[in-house]
């Protein structure tokens, strides 16, 4: 390993606590450069702006993403204000390079039929035994409430039996905000439903969906495992499936239907309105598409594409 390289690495060890993950990050980022800057007669010390440019040009050219190559950016101008800091530069040859603009990327997402079919799988499970029902309602019970609140995967697993006002999910997201959303009607029977089987065997757990593990609810991974054999019965592909992509379907649907992004931000339990901005830029994609493939101006090859984001 280069010397320079070796030296910052220790001094980020002893005098900024790196983790040795975040050590490791910084190592291999430097380790590249060296390897690149080698193949050009030249050394991370005596790296020059042009130098570190035509590494940051290579970067992209490998198809790494824009928040890959800004992180490998980031690297270089800590590593190399470390060599001013210690004086073997009196330059930072990063000085004057921009850091490539990154894309949040659009959200994975469901069709309102694929949705609908997964409900239908939950809706079709067996119920040849009381076990079979009570897992075919909480099945239902889960999605639904999902499907209708945007609610995270954790305070959809935890939610108390008393979450319940009338019509209305009070909800204890992050930072222990309460937020109340409102429950659709399938939500409220599927409830109702759930409730009534379980009150049959379980009185004294204070949860919705109790379990006998340590925290006294299902877990995030059990829910994950219940939503992935729903997919599979549904004939969706198991890996577009997670409950995150049922939050997002949630937030994009009543988006596609006019609602207000104030009013998903506050039901999502976003704590800013740009968070839930996405779901606009969603909807933005999909009339693109729908221009670029499916509109009869499509074919019109002068037609101004007024959809792109921003």
């Amino acid at each position: 390993m280069d010397r320079a390289i070796a030296l910052f690495l220790d001094m980020m060890s002893a005098e900024r606590g790196a983790s040795r993950h975040t050590r490791a990050a910084y190592g291999r980022d430097l380790e590249n450069l060296a390897g690149f800057l080698a193949q050009h007669s030249s050394d991370v010390s005596g790296a020059t702006e042009k130098d570190l440019s035509a590494y940051m040009g290579w970067l992209n050219e490998q198809g790494m993403a824009a928040s890959t190559v800004a992180r490998h950016l980031s690297s270089l101008r800590h590593f190399y204000k470390f060599l001013m800091l210690e004086e073997k530069r009196t330059d930072n040859p990063t000085d004057g390079l921009k850091r490539p603009r990154t894309q949040r990327p659009l959200p994975k997402l469901l069709s309102l039929t694929e949705t609908e079919a997964l409900i239908g799988a939950a809706q079709n499970l067996p119920q040849a035994s009381q076990a079979a029902k009570a897992k075919r309602a909480r099945a239902i019970c889960l999605i639904e409430v999902l499907y209708a609140t945007g609610l995270r995967v954790s305070e959809l697993v935890s939610l108390p039996r008393a979450a319940m006002d009338g019509p209305l999910l009070i909800v204890r997201g992050k930072g222990g905000r309460d937020r109340m959303v409102p429950l659709s009607e399938p939500a409220r029977l599927a409830v109702a439903d759930w409730q009534a089987l379980q009150n049959e065997v379980e009185k004294t757990s204070r949860f919705l969906f109790p379990a006998s593990g340590k925290s006294g609810h299902l877990t995030r991974q059990r829910f994950s495992q219940i939503l992935d054999g729903l997919a599979g019965l549904a004939g969706l592909d198991r890996k577009r499936v997670s409950p995150h992509v049922l939050r997002h379907a949630f937030a994009t649907h009543l988006v596609e239907r006019g609602a207000d992004l104030r009013a998903v931000q506050q039901m999502l339990g976003h704590a800013d309105i740009s968070t839930t901005q996405i779901y606009a830029h969603v909807l933005d994609e999909r009339k693109r598409q729908l221009v670029a493939k499916g509109h009869p101006l499509a074919k019109i090859e002068s037609l101004p594409n007024t959809l792109e984001t921003e």
